[in-house]
């Protein structure tokens, strides 16, 4: 499934496609390049919900806020995230990546994948399309986009 959603990301939702494909169109389009009908099912119906923690005015999970509140990850998260991917997504928000309600939308939607585990490249993923519609988080959305595609120039040491 996580394959099927970089695929789109990258060829419709990144690239700002004109063309509105609709979904059997789509799905056709997917099972040529090779994707199965239950994970392009599931891909869609991941990124319809992601839709809908977007164009909500009331974050149901998030009515007050503290900023000095620390995130507990339940047993759950923390089985499918690792501590590198808990340190990550910290990160990103002392850097003023994500907020605290784009995290928890970031954690809303890794743990609807279909998998045990997320590595960090594939949470990283998930934070850009997240990001992408968040409205007035363009700046941070161009900073995500640069840590997952700028390569490092010179020594690295």
């Amino acid at each position: 499934m996580f394959d099927i959603l970089v695929y789109l990301f990258e060829n419709y939702i990144h690239n700002e496609s004109e063309i509105y494909v609709n979904q059997a169109d789509l799905t056709r389009e997917l099972v040529k390049a090779g994707f199965h009908d239950d994970d392009i099912f599931k891909a869609l119906r991941w990124l319809e919900n992601l839709s809908k923690l977007q164009e909500s005015h009331v974050k149901p999970y998030l009515t007050k806020t503290n900023s000095t509140a620390v995130r507990v990850y339940t047993a759950d998260e923390q089985q499918k995230l690792d501590a590198e991917c808990r340190g990550f997504l910290l990160f990103l928000e002392q850097i003023n990546v994500l907020d605290l309600p784009t995290r928890e939308m970031v954690l809303d939607r890794v743990m609807d994948l279909d998998s045990k585990e997320v590595c960090l490249e594939d949470l990283k993923w998930v934070v850009l399309m997240v990001l992408f519609n968040a409205p007035g988080h363009e700046t941070a959305y161009a900073q995500m986009e640069d840590l997952i595609f700028e390569e490092p120039t010179g020594p690295l040491h």
